[in-house]
């Protein structure tokens, strides 16, 4: 877990305690519009693991646009969040979100790694029984992203009182994101019955095969979201969508950092 990582996740931990056809995108270094928000400011306890600001994702590397390990949503997609986070945490859970808005640039240097066929060094983690060539074919990857509207988060949950979670060391030995929990990497997070991002069939939100405890919780995040909003991508359990989007057919392009909201004196 990164240094920045680590704050968020102590500070989350401790306030959780005390509680039982598209328009034409942004310029790239443009700041966010108004109606965007860090999550940080609406719902500080929710805890973040943005992964694509490490290596510790399918590419293997930290992917462009990413400047900061923060999430960035539109206000609506946030507050609704943070009317989920409640219910989640009267129930004894934290959300945990991986990736929030996604600017195009990041869609961008995706769509380069899928059409190298020479990096494969996360293939064993990430996606162990799909061929790369064919990730377009099966959308995993596209050209462009919901993400990139600012109303979609990548998420999941973690019980509480939130455990420590070990640093992700890129020299390790990596497991399957398909297989059991204990072999998988320990993100703290409740078995959902496969890891986040994982390239497979059975990440389908109600894939066969699922059942019980795995399943349990999946239909949790699920039902908790639902009712706050959110609509789920039937083919990630981590994926869901706030509606109505604000921005329903604006993909953009600012940088996930600090810089892009006038709010940067919180980070």
């Amino acid at each position: 877990m990164t240094t920045s990582l680590r704050l968020v996740a102590m500070t989350a931990a401790a306030l959780l305690t005390g509680v039982c056809a598209p328009q034409a995108a942004a310029q790239p270094d443009a700041a966010a519009p108004a109606d965007f928000v860090a999550l940080s400011e609406v719902a500080p306890t929710i805890l973040q693991d943005i992964r694509y600001d490490t290596a510790h994702n399918f590419t293997g590397e930290p992917v462009d646009g990413y400047q900061a390990p923060m999430c960035i949503l539109t206000r609506p997609a946030a507050e609704a969040l943070a009317r989920a986070q409640q219910v989640f945490v009267a129930q004894g859970y934290s959300l945990k979100v991986y990736d929030c808005y996604r600017p195009q640039p990041a869609v961008d240097d995706f769509v380069a790694w899928a059409a190298d066929p020479s990096a494969q060094q996360m293939k064993g983690e990430f996606y162990p029984w799909v061929d790369k060539s064919q990730l377009f074919a099966d959308g995993y990857i596209a050209e462009q992203s919901g993400h990139s509207r600012g109303s979609t988060v990548d998420l999941t949950l973690v019980a509480l009182p939130a455990q420590p979670q070990p640093a992700y060391d890129p020299g390790a030995p990596s497991s399957a994101c398909t297989a059991p929990a204990p072999r998988r990497f320990p993100d703290n997070t409740i078995d959902m019955g496969t890891g986040y991002d994982c390239f497979d069939p059975s990440a389908h939100t109600l894939a066969d095969g699922i059942e019980g405890e795995q399943l349990t919780n999946r239909l949790l995040l699920k039902k908790v979201l639902e009712s706050q909003g959110f609509e789920n991508y039937p083919n990630e359990w981590w994926h869901y969508t706030f509606t109505p989007e604000p921005f329903p057919d604006t993909y953009f392009d600012f940088p996930v950092a600090p810089s892009s909201r006038p709010y940067a004196e919180f980070w």
